[in-house]
């Protein structure tokens, strides 16, 4: 109530005081990214190029890490609320659905291929002849998955702290551990199984085909946008800000780049397994230096990280699409019903039944590394929907609203999303070529089945539950306050990847 609708024989409310704004080193923000952004997984994806896994580090580092990074900073800065916010504002509500309904729709298949990754890691514990075993990989997705579904449902918050460890457990220590390692085998005199000359800096050109496998750093890059909900919490973000991510990015190719160069010195490129090349990796230098007992603990920082990841992802994204579409209508009322726990457990059943049978072409199709490559080529797909609306809703947002209050101005902000939007369109439709590695299957297989998980996840779903929506689906949550700030609470969710 305002000072104007207070009688004056009634005394006003005394001003609660309200405790300063948290402020944030632009140190702590660059170190908060690298958690969210940095991980093993994808290393023996780029181990394959050897040397060359630099270049193709770089190149979307440069053409969208950080147009990511500074377009979202600036996004976050004016808008709160996170991706539906901003795409709802600078282009349609609708358009803004289909951004969050990506967000969460690309989970369905990052699951299948973070949980192989997984099975193959424990596989290197029980037998390693199960790394490549179909049937065990779609077993160990299944059973990992429906107990995070369990864990979820229960409201359990014991171990959301998984997550604030993952990369230290999972990533930092283990991958100084691999780098190291490998120095110290190379510096022995022992040769490298790739070449490390300069004439491989550049991956060799064997067609199109060759740099496709430069799509998945896309999806390594992802989520530069959750920590640009922190932007307000520097003391100068004008200055802060990009010194913080030129850091993070410093710090995420470190990351990235080391392990994988490690991992190409002892595992020769056609040997490597794109789901456990990492333990292959670490299978070969502890049997070098005499230490195989250490096999099975690096296994275990692995898994731990990952499971801890699965678990904050798997309530954040659908949380946040739950509660838009509770106040906007989008999902029928059986997919928003929670249970007593206040968990959206009917979105978890219903994607887990999607996952296990995604998880079921593991077992059908022979060659694992084949699926691995596919499921996550998919994930990326999906995903850069997410980018190409961001980046249109930021260049239409300058232009309509250019006065609209913001703590963070992205320089250059036209040529940020145009190349931004150029590199993700790119990299779309490179996605549809087979790379080199995919071997003899059949590249209209590849393609349709791509095709079709792009077009029926990341179009054709939405599209339905916007054509067919009605009124009664909108729920009394309209009126509780809940889903203005669904898009954040679900990028709260995703900076503890």
């Amino acid at each position: 109530m305002s000072s104007i609708d207070t009688p004056a024989d009634v005394p006003k409310p005394r001003a609660v005081a309200r405790p300063a704004p948290t402020t944030m080193s632009w140190v702590t923000l660059a170190l908060m990214t690298t958690a969210s952004v940095a991980s093993l997984r994808a290393a023996p994806t780029m181990a394959i190029y050897g040397l060359a896994c630099v270049f193709l580090y770089l190149i979307p580092a440069i053409v969208f890490l950080l147009p990511t990074a500074l377009v979202s900073a600036e996004l976050a800065s004016g808008w709160s609320g996170g991706v539906y916010r901003w795409v709802a504002e600078g282009l349609s509500k609708p358009l803004g659905f289909l951004a969050v309904w990506c967000q969460f729709a690309m989970t369905i298949f990052y699951y299948p291929s973070l949980l192989a990754f997984v099975a193959s890691t424990i596989a290197y514990v029980i037998d390693p002849s199960l790394a490549s075993n179909g049937v065990y990989t779609a077993i160990v997705i299944m059973v990992l998955y429906w107990t995070g579904v369990w864990i979820s449902s229960r409201g359990t918050k014991a171990l959301a702290g998984l997550s604030s460890w993952g990369l230290i457990i999972g990533t930092l220590v283990p991958g100084t551990i691999l780098v190291v390692l490998g120095m110290v085998f190379l510096g022995q005199g022992n040769p490298s199984a790739a070449p490390m000359d300069s004439s491989h800096l550049l991956p060799q050109w064997t067609g199109l085909a060759s740099l496709v496998l430069i799509v998945n750093n896309f999806l390594s890059y992802s989520g530069m946008e959750m920590n640009a909900v922190h932007v307000s919490s520097l003391k100068d973000p004008a200055k802060e800000y990009p010194k913080s991510m030129f850091l993070a990015v410093g710090l995420v190719l470190l990351i990235f780049i080391l392990p994988a160069l490690a991992i190409s010195w002892v595992v020769p490129a056609d040997q490597l397994s794109l789901t456990a090349g990492v333990m292959q990796a670490f299978d070969a230098f502890f049997s070098y230096f005499d230490v195989g007992w250490m096999t099975p603990i690096a296994a275990v920082m692995l898994v731990s990280a990952s499971l801890g990841g699965m678990l904050t992802w798997l309530a954040g994204p659908s949380k946040g699409l739950l509660e838009i579409s509770r106040h906007e209508g989008y999902l029928p009322p059986f997919l928003q019903k929670l249970n007593k726990f206040g968990i959206q457990q009917n979105i978890l059943v219903t994607q887990g039944v999607v996952t296990s049978v995604i998880a079921l072409m593991y077992a059908l199709i022979p060659d694992v590394s084949s699926v691995y490559w596919i499921f996550s080529t998919i994930t990326t797909q999906v995903y850069l929907i997410v980018y190409l609306l961001m980046f249109a809703a930021a260049m239409r947002l300058r232009k309509t609203r250019p006065d609209h209050p913001r703590g963070y101005r992205a320089p250059a902000l036209g040529l940020l999303c145009t190349v931004g939007l150029l590199a993700s369109l790119a990299a779309m439709a490179i996605g549809f070529v087979p790379p080199s590695q995919f071997g003899g299957s059949s590249v209209w297989q590849y393609l349709v089945i791509v095709g079709g998980g792009l077009a029926i996840l990341g179009l054709l779903i939405p599209w339905a539950f916007l054509k067919f929506r009605k009124p009664g689906w909108t729920t009394a949550a309209a009126g509780d306050g809940t889903a203005g700030d669904a898009g954040e609470a679900a990028q709260s969710e995703g900076e503890q990847r």
